[in-house]
């Protein structure tokens, strides 16, 4: 994200501690959809609520598009997000984009840390190996023989 994009979420964020967790960010940036139901009947194809901060969720929207241009963490889950759905596939998949950088946000700022891409996180953290690759199968020691 460019200066911009984060000064105008900070702006519009304010103190995080005012929030209890990530899904209350989302709550007042308008990233929720509504609930359509009655009795056992759920609506699969419901609309975003909008209401809350509209600068807010320009910000993380826009924010979004950036971040999944240019990070392929965020690049496979949208196309993911994208495939999942066949109606209003890229606005959904958008959206949960945002959501995703909205759990990254509250982690971020709560911590006070700076996001490290996760080749750097391998690195910083002293690991050569990739984080989505699966470790390797340890091998069980053959039980010593009973001691008679």
């Amino acid at each position: 994200m460019g200066p911009v994009w984060r000064a105008g979420l900070i702006a519009e964020l304010g103190d995080i501690s005012r929030f209890d967790d990530q899904a209350a960010i989302a709550q007042f940036a308008g990233l929720t959809w509504e609930a359509k139901e009655s009795g056992n009947f759920q609506a699969e194809d419901t609309a975003l609520t909008k209401r809350g901060n509209s600068y807010l969720r320009y910000y993380l929207v826009e924010a979004a598009k950036c971040v999944r241009l240019h990070c392929p963490e965020y690049a496979h889950y949208s196309a993911a997000k994208y495939a999942e759905t066949p109606k209003h596939a890229h606005q959904r998949a958008l959206v949960l984009t945002a959501r995703k950088l909205v759990r990254l946000l509250d982690v971020l700022l709560r911590d006070g840390k700076r996001y490290l891409p996760p080749v750097e996180r391998a690195v910083h953290q002293g690991s050569t190996r990739p984080q989505h690759a699966r470790p390797a199968p340890q091998r069980r020691r053959k039980r010593a023989a009973a001691v008679e």
